[in-house]
Parts: C-alpha cells; sequence; structure tokens
C-alpha cells in the first residue's frame, strides 16, 4: 500500500485530491467532520443523504480515492475507511458590487481544495466488525463498493447510449444535410427553368416585334408601290385623255376651217 503524507505525519492509503472546488473551506470541513474515520459504506450513505451542495463533490472525491486504491493497490472497497480528510484554502476571486453614492463593495468568491485519504481496516478490527454485524444478523459487507461498481457500469452505459444517440443524430443530420442540399438543387433547376421560360418569353416577343415590324414594312411598301402604280395610271389615262381632247379640238378647228372655206367658196 502507498504511504499517504497528511500534515507532517507518513500514513499508508491511497488518495484523491479535488482542486479549485468553487465552496468555501467552511462548508467544506462541515461535511468531512461527519464522515471522518467512517467506513466507505457508512460514508457514502452519509454523504448521499446529505443536504449540503458540498456533499456531490466530496463523494465524487471519496469514489476516486476507492478506486485509486482497487486499481492501483488492489484493495477491497469493502474494507476501507477514511483515514483522513481535509479542505485547504483556495485562491479567492475577487469581484465587486455596486453600492448606494457611488460605493463599492468587495465581494469574495472562495475556493478550496478537497483531499481525502483511504485506508485498510487491520485483521482485528475487520474480525471486530465481522462480529459486530453478525450480533446484529447483517453481514459487514453491505456491497458499498458493489454498489459504485453498478454506478459506474450505469454510467458507461448511459454514455454509451449517448454516443448512440449523437451517432443517430449525426446520421440524421447528414441525411437533413442531404435533403436540404437536393432541395438546394431543386430550387436552382427552377430557378434555371424559369430563366429559360423567361429567356424564352423574351426571345418569343422579340421575334413577335421583328415579326410585325417585318408584316408592317411589307404593307408600307407594297402601300407605296399600290399608290405608286395608281398614280401612274391616273396620270397616264390624264395624259391620254388630255391628248384625245387636244385631237378632237384640233379636228374641230380642221372642220370650222374647212367649213368657213366652203361658205367663202359659196359666196
Amino acid at each position: 500500500m502507498t504511504a499517504v503524507t497528511v500534515g507532517a505525519e507518513t500514513r499508508p492509503g491511497s488518495r484523491a485530491v479535488a482542486k479549485y472546488v468553487r465552496s468555501s473551506a467552511f462548508k467544506a470541513r462541515e461535511v468531512l467532520d461527519l464522515v471522518r474515520g467512517k467506513s466507505y459504506a457508512e460514508a457514502r450513505e452519509i454523504l448521499t443523504f446529505s443536504e449540503r451542495r458540498i456533499s456531490d463533490t466530496i463523494a465524487k472525491c471519496l469514489d476516486s480515492a476507492v478506486a485509486n486504491a482497487e486499481h492501483n493497490d488492489e484493495l477491497d472497497g469493502d474494507e476501507l475507511f477514511i483515514a483522513a480528510c481535509y479542505a485547504d484554502e483556495g485562491p479567492t476571486l475577487k469581484r465587486w458590487r455596486p453600492r448606494a453614492r457611488g460605493r463599492a463593495t468587495r465581494i469574495r468568491k472562495r475556493t478550496c481544495h478537497i483531499t481525502v485519504v483511504v485506508a485498510r481496516y487491520s485483521d482485528e478490527e475487520l474480525a471486530a466488525i465481522d462480529a459486530r454485524m453478525a450480533l446484529k444478523g447483517t453481514g459487514r459487507r453491505s456491497s458499498a463498493a458493489e454498489a459504485r461498481r453498478r454506478r459506474v457500469a450505469a454510467s458507461r452505459e448511459r454514455d454509451a447510449e449517448r454516443a448512440e444517440h449523437q451517432d443517430h443524430d449525426e446520421d440524421d443530420l447528414e441525411a437533413t444535410d442531404d435533403v436540404d442540399d437536393f432541395e438546394d438543387d431543386f430550387e436552382e433547376l427552377d430557378e434555371d427553368a424559369e430563366a429559360f421560360e423567361d429567356e424564352g418569353e423574351a426571345v418569343s416577343e422579340a421575334e413577335t416585334e421583328e415579326a410585325e415590324t417585318d408584316a408592317e414594312a411589307v404593307v408600307e411598301e407594297e402601300t407605296e408601290e399600290a399608290e405608286t402604280d395608281a398614280e401612274a395610271v391616273v396620270e397616264e389615262e390624264t395624259e391620254e385623255a388630255e391628248t384625245d381632247a387636244e385631237a378632237v379640238a384640233e379636228e374641230d378647228d380642221e372642220t370650222e376651217t374647212e367649213a368657213e372655206e366652203e361658205d367663202e367658196k359659196e359666196s
């Protein structure tokens, strides 16, 4: 068994230390006084039903010390007791609180270092404990270590379940990401289709405008040609009519001249 130094004394045992605990050393010492010298089973029961919040931290530190004794020194948790436990003051965090008239009050947030040392009962002490428990009709092995093992196993099972849930959540997230990507692609396709439709509408409008422009140009050309042909026909008919009128007039003049000549001859 390893030797642990407690103050100026060196004693056999295994220890665990919880540092920078956000509680004052005074509050931790009040709970440590309740379990000092108790067996692991009794101390664990006291800490379980204690109403102080620091009891949970001390219980974890005690479990760590027992685990160190079991793994490093190959001891049985049911044969261990708390040989020493103490709380040292840690660094104090300074904060300020505003008060009236522009003043400030200092706030001291205390911390502490909790140390728990466990050791094995001697053979005589174990025999005495067994005899005392036999008179009560119960066994010494209250299975505190076994209860701790069950808690550790349950904790590991919970961790495994959480890991599985996290894996499932990651798979769901990946599936969701795939769905989101598919939706994004679908939206892009919709946007491309809308752009294509817009382009088609623009092209059809342009073609329609070009066709209308061409039709208007053709109609204008045909109209201009028809007007030109009509004007030419009218001019030709007018010229012919004028020519015919002039010819008729000339013939009339000639007839009158001949008539006058015949009258002159007769006279």
